[in-house]
């Protein structure tokens, strides 16, 4: 009788106790075959985003439009400007061979924008082997800093193409004074901009480099330089956009072989729908210019974490 009590009680809370188990495990296994069923079924597609597709595309065209139609009522209006389908027809004759060669001043739009391109690199690539070691200096040492702000705030505003008289009485021919002309107004926004850069690193970086000892080389590469970087390329994305402006301009005034010159030489034979064609390829290539610098700056810059 005794064993009856006591057992009874011990047999009947041990059912609901196997009971609540099964039913867990039970729940459990539901949920994995659920799991693994999701897993099992195709993604479904999310819809396009067509109107974000739309509001992307439709104001460029009609920006595109718009200058297009007024070209048209300004030709309508001036019998000595070409219309658009006029300028298309003559651009496509013009890009049909780009690259002809018919003696140093008769040649294809395609060789006027490699020389000019060309000047353009050479004059730039100087300018950065100057201009950015020299801005951080500049950032890096006060003396430095006060020793030639006064002569970046005086030369910086005269016009690039003030020096080009200097160039040429210097380099006595027209090619290396257009490059001088580049080199020297692409190398203040370089300058400038490493600079600040420079003098906007956090001083905890410094006081952490003062404390491990480390050699000057080596606070250069290891902390100014990753900390500059985003700064020193939007000074060079500057730069290119002046010296590709610049250039244009210069060689006008120098002649030989260049799109500016293409240009010059086009206006001397009234035909002004070759000078509409080169204003859209030299927006075109400074376009690209541009785009081509702002990805690589945008490669380069660590302020934002992508998770």
């Amino acid at each position: 009788m005794v064993s009856a009590v006591f057992h009874s009680p011990l047999g009947a809370a041990s059912e609901p106790v196997v009971a609540t188990k099964t039913v867990a495990a039970s729940a459990i296994n539901t949920r994995a075959e659920s799991e693994n069923a999701a897993k099992l079924m195709p993604p479904t597609r999310q819809p396009y985003d067509w109107r974000g597709l739309l509001l992307k595309v439709i104001p460029p065209v009609l920006g595109l439009a718009l200058l297009v139609g007024i070209w048209a009522l300004v030709s309508i209006k001036s019998t000595g400007i070409p219309s658009p389908l006029e300028t298309f027809k003559q651009a496509v004759v013009v890009f049909s061979d780009p690259f002809y060669s018919k003696g140093p001043n008769d040649q294809g739009i395609g060789w006027n924008i490699y020389s000019s391109l060309k000047r353009v690199a050479l004059g730039f690539g100087l300018a950065a082997l100057v201009g950015i070691p020299l801005g951080f200096m500049i950032g890096r040492f006060t003396f430095l800093s006060r020793m030639f702000n006064p002569l970046i705030s005086l030369l910086r505003p005269v016009s690039p193409l003030a020096w080009l008289p200097i160039g040429l009485l210097v380099f006595k021919g027209a090619n290396p004074a257009a490059i001088w002309t580049i080199f020297i107004c692409s190398i203040w926004p370089m300058v400038i901009n490493t600079a600040v850069g420079v003098q906007r690193v956090p001083q905890d970086y410094m006081n952490v480099a003062r404390v491990l000892n480390l050699s000057e080389w080596k606070i250069v590469t290891k902390i100014l330089f990753p900390a500059v970087l985003p700064y020193m390329l939007t000074g060079v994305r500057l730069a290119v956009g002046t010296a590709w402006l610049v250039i244009v301009a210069a060689e006008m005034l120098t002649g030989g072989v260049g799109i500016g010159f293409w240009v010059w030489d086009e206006w001397n034979n009234l035909n002004v729908k070759n000078i509409i064609i080169a204003i859209f390829v030299i927006g075109l290539v400074g376009l690209i210019l541009e785009w081509t610098l702002i990805k690589i700056a945008t490669a380069f810059t660590f302020e934002e974490v992508k998770t």
